[in-house]
């Protein structure tokens, strides 16, 4: 046979299944073309003049591997069902006298002309668009830079050895499939596994399990610190869970329902129980693949945008005044130094006061454990026993030179201010001695709440002994530091040459002071930020494309299947309205069963989602709620324009 041959059926069954291989290509495309601009910008020299240039190259290179990730799970994914879907017509070439080696020649050839086009499309796209999606960027961090035309070529490199690894992966799939099936097996294609499917109560019990597991963690998980590791360990429950359920639980509900002789044997109940019964042992683990990507959609963008937008709270929760300087150990004359600087920058710039703090207070690495607090040299401490948490340690002078007040206290007399913990002991032991508890504070004008994710405690002792004993113990992190906080009445254009130079100057000299401007750190912010929200929104789209794409062949397979119940169904007596009706509540039922789901997921993770969120600094909870309902609501309506377009692809197959 003629090797010309071969390409003429690879065109000729390209085109046939043009319905299922033009979406699959468009997905290959797009796919090439995020992950070369991602990878890309990695590599951009305009990226690198940043402010947090550092940080959000390390975002970017995230990105890079998720969509690298995603590329080769779903890609393969994407192949398999299209083999599924032309088991059929290989069957056939193979009874007809073409042989398995000759089929496979045709498959090569299919995966070649498949993988030149996206790949030329896709990269060419790539780098057209690569010069706007870093406009995108640039103006998501409030940056400008120069603007070239730039080819980068390790993004082509890496981009080229990653997706033509992706279709030899999928050619060998595909081969393998062909070798290891035999005609007869290929003739029966999408009808196999038309037998009910079984109970399994094992995986529905699992299911269970992990999905109440994974919420259980989501909703009592109270520490911030702690938030993270356990955040993952939800996903992965939840993941679990979800692939569980609607492999295994869904089959056992049908099966509950259908054993309902008043419920089963109603006409519109019958079919559809019947129908979705045997579409879930084919279809569950697509319909578990929408409901995580969109869950996977709708948490990225919701705390993304809730990041982006609540800006000024994150700023304002990271950097309670608008200039802090905090230095260890100083001198008075270094104190005088540091405020010679500030005053004379002030008077410069014509700037004045509104909020004005110094003080010093000895900070200590602590566990509590009821009534008492152990210390330690170590500066991060791990305790099954106990909270971790910090201590601050101030003279009564101080705290009376700080809040303008007068108070005396006793050699065993101390003050207590706990910034999140509500208990109120009477007595406290420090280092293993006990003391009355003579007030607990309400408020200090040091209290920064927001910012201090850890449990926190002023203690305000009677003189500076007791305080320089515990250094002396616990000498290799403990020291006083001094600090000075400032918000000033003027503008913050006015503020900005002013706090440079303060931050100028402090950096010049020898004094080891560390100096914080909230508006210097604003670039920064939006930086980090506005990498994340820009990640955010380019894997959304890439999980969204994802989503539609899994719909569209669901709809199309199903649609296949139910041509020939529909007709079989008219022709045991049922009418033509009736048939409809039931096809329609069934796939209705089936199609919004994993938007209703990933809707209950981001309901149940809302807690936290706000204790990740305060890790990165932002506290304000009703603006991340009002950021999740609008994202849910976008999405939804997104959601429902896809099912009615799909759905017209379905009702015209099955008419």
């Amino acid at each position: 046979m003629s090797s010309s041959i071969y390409g003429k059926l690879a065109v000729t069954n390209l085109k046939k299944n043009r319905k299922s291989y033009i979406p699959y290509m468009f997905t290959c495309i797009v796919t090439i073309a995020m992950f070369y601009i991602m990878h890309a910008l990695v590599y951009n020299e305009g990226i690198r003049q940043m402010p947090g240039a550092e940080s959000i190259g390390i975002i970017l290179s995230y990105g890079t591997a998720v969509v690298g990730i995603f590329a080769v799970i779903f890609l393969f994914y994407t192949n398999s069902f299209l083999m599924k879907q032309r088991k059929k017509e290989l069957g056939l070439y193979n009874v007809l006298g073409l042989g398995k080696w000759h089929i496979a020649k045709m498959l090569v050839c299919e995966m070649i002309i498949v993988a030149a086009v996206s790949l030329i499309l896709g990269l060419g796209g790539g780098i057209l668009l690569n010069k706007l999606i870093f406009l995108f960027l640039l103006k998501m961090l409030h940056f400008d830079t120069a603007l070239k035309f730039a080819i980068e070529v390790n993004a082509i490199s890496g981009t080229l050895v990653l997706f033509v690894g992706i279709f030899a992966a999928s050619l060998f799939f595909n081969l393998l499939q062909i070798k290891l099936a035999n005609p007869v097996e290929l003739l029966r294609g999408g009808n196999q596994g038309e037998k009910e499917p079984k109970t399994k109560i094992f995986m529905t019990v699992v299911g269970v399990l992990t999905l109440g597991g994974g919420y259980y963690i989501a909703q009592t998980t109270e520490s911030v610190l702690t938030s993270l590791g356990m955040f993952f360990i939800a996903v992965i429950l939840v993941i679990v869970g979800t692939y569980a359920l609607f492999t295994a639980g869904s089959i056992a509900l049908l099966k509950l329902l259908k054993k309902n002789k008043k419920f089963y044997y109603n006409t519109k109940h019958f079919t559809a129980v019947s129908g979705m019964l045997y579409r879930m042992k084919q279809n569950a683990v697509g319909l578990a693949n929408i409901c995580i990507l969109s869950t996977m959609v709708l948490v990225m963008v919701s705390t993304t945008v809730a990041l982006y937008v609540g800006m000024d709270d994150v700023l304002k929760t990271r950097f309670p005044y608008e200039v802090t300087l905090s230095g260890t150990d100083l001198s008075e004359e270094e104190k005088l130094s540091v405020d010679q600087v500030i005053t004379e920058t002030m008077e410069k710039y014509g700037l004045t006061y509104q909020t004005k703090q110094k003080y010093e207070a000895t900070p200590f690495s602590v566990i509590r454990k009821g009534d008492e607090f152990v210390l330690s040299e170590d500066t991060v401490m791990i305790s099954e026993e106990g909270s971790f948490g910090s201590l601050y340690l101030m003279t009564q002078d101080m705290y009376n030179e700080l809040e303008h007040k007068n108070i005396q206290l006793s050699d065993n007399e101390v003050l207590l201010y706990s910034v999140k913990s509500k208990d109120k002991p009477s007595e406290i032991a420090l280092d293993g001695k006990m003391y009355h508890v003579r007030k607990h504070l309400d408020s200090m004008k040091v209290e920064q709440e927001n910012y201090m994710m850890i449990d926190t405690y002023y203690v305000v002792l009677q003189n500076q002994e007791t305080i320089n004993h515990l250094k002396q113990t616990y000498s290799e992190n403990a020291g006083t530091r001094f600090y000075w906080n400032m918000d000033f009445r003027e503008s913050k254009a006015k503020q900005m040459p002013a706090l440079k130079e303060i931050d100028a100057k402090i950096g010049q000299t020898d004094i080891s002071v560390m100096a914080e401007c909230r508006e210097l750190k604003r670039e920064d912010m939006y930086s980090i930020y506005g990498s994340f929200l820009f990640l955010g929104i380019f894997l959304g789209l890439l999980f969204l494309m994802a989503m539609v794409l899994i719909i569209y062949y669901k709809q199309i397979s199903e649609g296949y299947d139910d041509k020939e119940r529909f007709a079989i169904m008219q022709k045991v007596g049922m009418s033509k309205r009736e048939v409809k009706q039931s096809i329609r509540s069934q796939v209705m039922t089936v199609f919004f069963l994993p938007l209703v789901v990933s809707i209950i997921h981001i309901a149940m993770a809302f807690k936290i989602i706000t204790k990740l969120l305060a890790l990165m600094n932002l506290t304000n909870v009703s603006l991340f709620m009002t950021s999740t309902i609008i994202t849910v609501i976008v999405f939804a309506v997104f959601y429902a324009i896809v099912f009615v377009i799909t759905a017209k692809e379905y009702y015209r197959i099955v008419k």
